[in-house]
């Protein structure tokens, strides 16, 4: 009785086994010994927001380390229930068994899902803007649904969500937003995401019930911090100053506190509106300009993108990573790895792990498949 548990739980303590290694948990271990001594030193609060990233910093690192540890316990938790049954030939702990062995095995899929997390970016904060296509109100509220679909996804992952920017359009949805997404392996989740998506659908703004194509985009960039230089010279910015037009109170409504940056060489705009401070807003969107032409590098050296402006592709027709029909039928289908679901309104409520996970598992076999081509050539 029992055996089949038992073996499962074999395989469970192996998988864990490789996980940390692939997740290099002794040295993420090692390096966590180092943030806390950092933390203890004498004036480490002296610098509240350097102090504050640290502290994130060794957040995301225990996190790292925490997950699998967590797992180990829970995997010999079950083994002892295991055990304890099987020795009692006690068939009523069948089913609470059963739930300990499948709530492991999701647990488990997770963090081999983390060992996929190859770019040495993927560990940063993100910052993901969205930016509504042609089509006036029926594109600005497809690119509404998306920041709705895509702040669900960050709540169930207990992501950190901060609104940077968010502009509303006249009749319905949104102009344009920005957020910054922060928690473990943040930018490599998110980063999925990033691309044109296309809405198939009845029009509720037509009158005559007509059947409509729409785009919008999300770009998804990892956040620079401090080790990676990014000039930009003051000569080359276009400062705008304008009164928030979001929530936040009435100090920030009345007040030109909001802050928009143009990048002339480049013709890049960030815009930035949730602090009450202007420079406070100022030194966000540069923040945010830095991610912009890092971003853009990256992938320039990568050559990942055939056709580069403003990191984005046309939000267009042929350019869409994903398509999300709703008439006449129900499908949405990633045109990269080819996962699709019939379930569009579990997607739209934010249940993106399908998406996420073969697009991780596609980029890894993408990127063998260039090393290999690379190698061979050599």
């Amino acid at each position: 009785m029992y055996e089949a548990e038992a073996q499962g739980i074999a395989e469970y303590r192996q998988r864990l086994k490789e996980l940390r290694s692939c997740l290099n948990v002794d040295g993420v271990g090692r390096e966590i010994d180092i943030v806390e001594k950092v933390m203890s030193e004498h004036g480490f609060w002296d610098d509240t927001e350097s102090a504050q990233k640290v502290v994130k910093k060794l957040k995301a690192l225990k996190s790292v380390v925490g997950a699998p540890d967590e797992l180990n316990r829970e995997i010999e938790d079950a083994a002892v229930l295991i055990e304890m049954a099987a020795e009692e030939a006690d068939e009523s702990l069948t089913d609470e068994i059963a739930g300990h062995m499948e709530l492991v095995r999701k647990k488990l899929e997770r963090l081999e899902l983390n060992s996929l997390f190859m770019d040495p970016r993927d560990t940063r904060t993100a910052i993901v803007n969205f930016h509504p296509g042609a089509g006036g109100t029926e594109s600005c509220d497809w690119a509404e649904m998306l920041y709705r679909m895509f702040t669900r996804f960050c709540e169930t992952r207990e992501f950190d969500v901060e609104v940077l920017d968010y502009q509303g359009a006249e009749e319905a949805g949104l102009k344009s937003a920005s957020l910054r997404v922060s928690g473990p392996y943040a930018y490599g989740t998110l980063k999925s995401e990033e691309g044109v998506h296309r809405l198939v659908r009845i029009s509720p703004f037509d009158s005559a019930a007509r059947r409509h194509t729409s785009f919008s985009a999300i770009e998804v960039m990892a956040e620079v911090d401090d080790s990676i230089a990014i000039e930009i010279r003051e000569d080359d910015i276009k400062l705008d100053v304008f009164r928030s037009s979001g929530a936040g109170g009435q100090k920030v409504n009345k007040t030109s506190s909001a802050v928009r940056l143009t990048h002339l060489p480049t013709g890049i705009v960030v815009a930035c509106q949730i602090e009450r401070s202007q420079h406070r807003n100022r030194e966000t969107a540069m923040n945010m300009l830095r991610a912009k032409l890092y971003d853009i590098e990256v992938k320039r050296q990568e050559a990942e993108l055939s056709a580069l402006r403003e990191g984005q592709q046309d939000v267009a027709w042929g350019s869409q990573i994903r398509s999300y029909v709703l008439h006449p039928y129900q499908m949405i289908k990633d045109h990269r790895t080819g996962a699709e679901t019939g379930n569009v309104a579990r997607v739209l409520d934010g249940e993106l792990d399908l998406f996420v996970e073969s697009y991780l598992k596609w980029n890894l076999e993408r990127r063998s498949r260039a090393a290999r081509a690379a190698s061979a050539k050599e």
